[in-house]
């Protein structure tokens, strides 16, 4: 049998750190695993952290869907209904990132409110602290503009 992990991010400006995330999260379900990802919808992004992503929800999700470990990505519900999607999912697993401690939170409590018997497992962050997270690729970006001639 096929154990489903369901892993989930924005992964606008896609880096190593995600790449090592959906590696490690697929592994987490063992040698035949399916991982399918969850990519925020733009209006969701800009809700949750006050802007929008630099790459559209289309593209974001095309790059994810093309990487060699995931098998299946899909855009998220537009209110983030994390219920809904572990309801269409039905995985066995789900890997939550270093920085997801809300969503490891809400799935904690879904799983014991629906009797789930799935497994929440933590991935921890990958690569150099300099450039680990979109954010600070922005930042990096934005300060090499700066400080051309």
């Amino acid at each position: 049998m096929t154990t489903t992990v369901l892993a989930s991010g924005v992964f606008d400006l896609l880096h190593y750190g995600h790449i090592r995330l959906l590696e490690e999260a697929k592994k987490r379900g063992g040698p035949d695993a399916r991982l399918v990802v969850i990519v925020a919808r733009d209006e969701t992004v800009r809700r949750r952290k006050g802007k929008g992503p630099v790459i559209p929800e289309d593209q974001r999700r095309a790059l994810v869907e093309a990487l060699k470990v995931v098998d299946e990505a899909l855009l998220g519900y537009e209110d983030m209904d994390l219920a809904a999607v572990i309801d269409k999912i039905r995985p066995d697993v789900i890997a939550v990132g270093y920085d997801q401690d809300e969503i490891e939170r809400q799935t904690r409590r879904i799983a014991r409110e629906k009797g789930l018997s799935l497994r929440v497992v933590r991935i921890g962050r990958f690569g150099k602290e300099d450039l680990n997270s979109s954010s600070k690729i922005k930042g990096k970006i934005v300060e090499d503009w700066r400080q051309r001639p």
